[in-house]
């Protein structure tokens, strides 16, 4: 067995199974090169091969990655394939009644029951605000190739040093007003430093819409200890509003200042596993904040859907990077097929 095989399946063990000793910090031997204090970024990028026709400079953004735990690229999204998204999602919304996709409501009419099919829901719900409409990629070709641009895979499997996996996505009309957060601690990898995500607007985004916020360099910061380690669960003695708390104060001790995301249509934001960040408060109530949030792992870090943890998925390759068909809703795989001509 070679020595990182063993050191990931040790990382898979302590996340997996309960812990004796609460897991408080990500395991140093396991984190990604570039996370890593002799990460030589130069001499990375002079050997990788995928370091051809981007529309960024791969070793400035690595530099800046490492320095702040984000990295903004500017028009590296076809607006074409951003309207084509989200003529998508209208279909969704207008005509609900097709489609067992998966939403998420936060509206208190539906506490204890806040994942919902589209076709359960009243069009004025699914339409409206407290909305997150689950894993759309699945269903529509265009989302998995905006999900999975050679932009992004370029960059992420230049962070992970390995093959790119996606995990997730979550799609939002309004802006989230979520709480300050790291997405380690809900988001669940089998190595939890291999985690990143990506957040692409569908449209300019306006101070007043309820902007994404974030603080730079937060990412190397001490973890949070909900009582019973980093991660969020059923056994934590304490919750968000603690993690959001402990999040603020911290970043402010260490002169770490919150920072408010207005980037273009075109644009993205990639960020650490470990980023400190949330949504910003609306301050216009007629302003959306259409947006598509994906969470990415390592083919090492991530090997089973998470609704199927212990079967073999089946995987799509898009930029050499794969994706897993959601195993409880295969008659709805790409069934939104507009992108495939784009």
């Amino acid at each position: 067995m070679s020595s990182l095989t063993s050191r990931l399946k040790t990382a898979v063990k302590r996340v997996l199974q309960p812990q004796s000793k609460p897991l408080k910090e990500f395991d140093y031997k396991t984190l990604p090169w570039i996370d890593k204090k002799d990460a030589d970024i130069k001499g990375f990028v002079n050997h990788y091969a995928r370091n051809k026709n981007l529309s960024y400079d791969l070793a400035e953004k690595l530099e800046f990655w490492r320095k702040n735990g984000y990295v903004i690229l500017e028009q590296a999204i076809a607006t074409e394939w951003l309207d084509q998204l989200w003529s998508d999602v209208e279909e969704l919304f207008e005509h609900n009644e097709k489609y067992q996709i998966k939403v998420q409501v936060d509206l208190p009419a539906y506490a204890g029951q806040a994942v919902q099919e589209a076709r359960a829901l009243p069009r004025e719900v699914l339409n409206g605000k407290h909305i997150k409409v689950m894993d759309f990629h699945n269903s529509s070709v265009i989302a998995k190739r905006i999900m999975l641009h050679n932009n992004i895979v370029s960059f992420l499997e230049a962070v992970f040093g390995e093959r790119v996996v996606s995990m997730q996505s979550l799609l939002f009309k309004w802006g989230s007003q979520q709480a300050a957060h790291q997405d380690f601690a809900y988001v669940v990898s089998e190595n939890p430093s291999h985690l990143a995500a990506s957040w692409i607007p569908l449209e300019d985004v306006h101070v007043d819409s309820g902007p994404l916020f974030y603080y730079p360099g937060s990412h190397t910061n001490k973890k949070f200890d909900f009582g019973n380690g980093m991660f969020f669960n059923h056994e934590s003695e304490h919750d968000p509003n603690d993690f959001a708390k402990y999040i603020e104060a911290n970043c402010e001790r260490l002169g770490q200042k919150r920072e408010t995301l207005l980037i273009k249509k075109g644009d993205l934001l990639i960020w650490h596993a470990a980023l400190a960040h949330g949504g910003d408060a609306i301050r216009n109530e007629a302003l959306t904040r259409k947006s598509f949030v994906s969470h990415y792992s390592s083919i090492n870090a991530y090997r089973h859907h998470r609704q199927a943890p212990h079967g073999e998925p089946i995987r799509q390759t898009i930029n050499g990077a794969d994706l897993f068909v959601h195993p409880k809703l295969q008659d709805h795989e790409d069934i939104f097929k507009a992108g495939e001509n784009m």
